[in-house]
């Protein structure tokens, strides 16, 4: 990990990924716990895990309620696609707002997720594929999320794919969150 940005939400980064090639190729390090001890941020990943997407699929926005509610870090080994991340904390200057990063394979970016931000993203090239790593391993029963177009967000792609969940979600206006947020 070579830097990182705090965006406009409050414990959301942009993390510039460590990376060398050469003529045999590119090594990427996603992930380095010391380097998050230093930056004060979860360092503790219990699961990883992948999707595999077509170009215009929507996905999101997705978290889990505590005591299952994680931080994470997700970036993109294949493809292209923007990620969106919506702050949904209690007490947030930026409760209810949202940013974006556009994470590919050729950028070598990766976002870091805090605990109170539901995550979606919109993929832009087919294939594209997005590793995700979660301070907790997955719950089904806490698993949920935010209708997409319910908050002050752009796609851009206007017939999305999406899941029939995924439409099913509340939309942020009716959503009680369990998360309060601390600076």
């Amino acid at each position: 990990m070579r830097s990182f940005k705090e965006l406009n939400i409050p414990g959301v980064f942009e993390i510039d990924m460590f990376h060398a090639g050469d003529d045999r190729g590119m090594l990427v390090k996603p992930y380095h716990k010391n380097t998050l001890n230093e930056q004060g941020l979860v360092s503790e990943f219990r699961e990883s895990f992948y999707s595999t997407n077509k170009k215009g699929v929507i996905r999101g926005m997705h978290f889990q309620h505590p005591p299952h509610d994680h931080a994470k870090i997700v970036y993109c080994t294949h493809g292209r696609l923007l990620d969106v991340i919506l702050d949904i904390r209690v007490g947030s200057p930026t409760y209810g707002k949202a940013t974006c990063i556009e994470l590919s394979s050729d950028n070598f970016k990766a976002a870091y997720l805090p605990i109170g931000v539901a995550h979606g993203f919109c993929v832009l090239e087919d294939d594209t594929t997005m590793i995700y790593l979660t301070s907790t391993v997955h719950s089904s029963t806490a698993d949920d999320g935010l209708l997409f177009n319910s908050f002050d967000f752009e796609w851009p792609i206007s017939n999305g794919i999406h899941s029939e969940r995924d439409l099913e979600f509340k939309p942020l206006a009716e959503f009680d969150s369990p998360f309060i947020y601390t600076p």
